[in-house]
């Protein structure tokens, strides 16, 4: 008697059976290459968000900056204290030099007293050439700085006076010690305010 197979599809236990194993098989697989070429397995990485960031990296990159144009009568006076910025460094070394040579007696007191009146008369014209003419009127900023200028200039003349009253002095030195600091103080505020007020304009 023929038997009835309830079953109508008996293969389909099969499928089931053969994906699973193939799956396994592949898995296996895989992990064994990994291992054997000590591979590294890595996240998938968002490549669209990427190439957009790199995009606008590039525009920040490349904007431009605008620059300014300053009047030609500005231009000119910063180039006028930059060259007198020169002069008084070069000013400031012949007071050290006039002060080296008395200390180590290269000159006679006569000799020294010589120096010493040369280097104030410089100083004493390199205050009018600070204070004459100035920056144009019309920039209010460089009149300002430029009246502090004035101010340490004049300061600077004022020490190398002094540096030759302490030359002069019945003291050990004391006195010419002293008005030696503070010219070396007034000088370097001078130079360095001339700097500041370049470096602020550009």
């Amino acid at each position: 008697m023929e038997q009835f197979n309830s079953d109508p599809k008996p293969g389909r236990l099969i499928l089931p059976l053969v994906l699973i194993g193939m799956i396994a098989t592949t898995f296996t697989f895989v992990n064994r290459v990994v291992e054997n070429n000590n591979l590294e397995v890595l996240p998938d990485i968002n490549i669209e968000n990427e190439i957009q960031e790199e995009n606008l990296d590039t525009v920040d990159s490349t904007t431009t900056s605008t620059t300014t144009t300053l009047p030609e009568d500005y231009v000119s006076y910063l180039e006028e204290i930059t060259a007198e910025r020169i002069i008084a460094i070069n000013l400031g070394s012949e007071v050290l030099q006039a002060n080296t040579n008395w200390d180590e007696k290269t000159v006679t007191y006569q000799e020294a007293k010589q120096e010493f009146d040369s280097f104030i008369n410089k100083w004493n014209e390199f205050v009018q050439t600070i204070s004459e003419p100035g920056p144009p009127s019309n920039y209010a900023n460089l009149v300002k700085n430029h009246d502090e200028l004035i101010t340490l200039v004049n300061l600077v003349y004022e020490d190398t006076i002094e540096l030759k009253e302490g030359l002069e002095s019945s003291d050990t030195g004391e006195r010419r010690s002293a008005a030696l600091d503070s010219f070396n103080n007034n000088l370097d505020q001078l130079t360095a305010k001339i700097s500041e007020i370049v470096a602020a304009s550009s």
